[in-house]
Formats: structure tokens, sequence, C-alpha cells
């Protein structure tokens, strides 16, 4: 495991383990922020995380039972309707599934659930990597690519392209509105 131990170490795991720290943080001190703005920061914050996940070494698990799961339905819970309440009408957004996926078509995702998953498995990763523990660090390590991999990594992607289409195509209407507006008033 010597060599593994390095890897946890690495710039690469510190780096994304900071990310996963400031997006923790940032999702759990929105109380007095705005919907928009937290979407602004999602959209800055989302693609380093997803870049800073992308280069995690692959690690080998070492513990049978994998590691523990620090976040519960409560803290989730929490976070996911702090989110709703910030995001309200701009919360449900198309996504569609890939051919080929077991889920193959269309259905209606949300932001706030999109980023209370994410929230989920970066906190659960943080706690473990602090924990200080070399055999837990590698699992959480190994456990957050994986998930990443197959689950929230995909996620990500989904929810960043509804968090553009909020601020961009919505920033779009309002000037296509107002300048109606001062049209009728010529």
């Amino acid at each position: 495991m010597e060599k593994e131990e390095k890897k946890i170490y690495s710039r690469q795991v510190v780096e994304f383990a900071a990310s996963a720290n400031e997006y923790c943080k940032y999702l759990e001190g929105i109380r007095d922020i705005n919907g928009i703005e937290i979407l602004k920061v999602m959209q800055r914050l989302l693609p380093f995380i997803y870049l800073r996940a992308s280069l995690l070494p692959l690690l080998e698990p070492v513990l049978e039972d994998g590691s523990e799961k620090t976040v519960t339905e409560f803290d989730w819970t929490r976070i996911h309707n702090s989110l709703l309440a910030k995001i309200g009408n701009n919360d449900p957004f198309p996504v569609i599934v890939s051919a080929g996926d077991p889920s193959d078509g269309l259905y209606t995702g949300s932001i706030a659930e999109s980023l209370s998953d994410i929230y989920q498995d970066l906190k659960n990763f943080i706690t473990g990597y602090k924990s200080g523990n070399d055999e837990v660090m590698n699992d959480t390590v190994w456990e957050v690519l994986m998930n990443f991999e197959e689950f929230w990594g995909k996620k990500l992607l989904n929810v960043l392209s509804a968090i553009h289409t909020v601020l961009y195509c919505e920033a779009e209407e309002n000037d296509q509105n107002e300048q109606a507006g001062d049209d009728e008033t010529l």
C-alpha cells in the first residue's frame, strides 16, 4: 500500500478535496444568498469539480466494508429544501437520456435534487478524507471516483446545462420583454 498512500496525498487528490470542500461549504451556507447568485457560483464551481474529479488517480479499495456514509437523510433534505426554496420555478429541467442507457428517453430533472446528490457524495468523501486514516482516505478516493464515473459526473453535466439555460435563456427573455415594452411606448 506504500505506493497507494502517496497517491492519496497527491496534488490531484488534494486539489479535488479542496474544491469538493468549497462546494459543500458553499451549499451549507446559502441561507442569505438568492437563487440566481447560487446558480452563478455553481456555474463556475461545477466545471472545476468535474475537471478535478477526472484527474483523480485510480486506486484499489482496501477495506472490506467500504467507507462510512456520514450524510444523513436529514442533511440531504436540508440542503435540497434550501436550494429548492431559493431556485423556485427555475428548478425543473428536461433531461434527455442517451440511447443505450437503461433509462433511455426524456424525464424531468431537478436542479436542487442534482446539486444535493452531488453534495452527498462530495461531503461523504470530504469526511472520510479528513479522517487521517490512510486506508479510509484511500477508499474514499476510490469510491468518489467510481461514483463520479457512474453517477454524479453525468448528473453534474446535466445540471450544468440546466443552470446555463436558466442564467442565459432567462436573461435573453427578459431583454426581449424589455425591448418589446420599449417599442410599445414609442
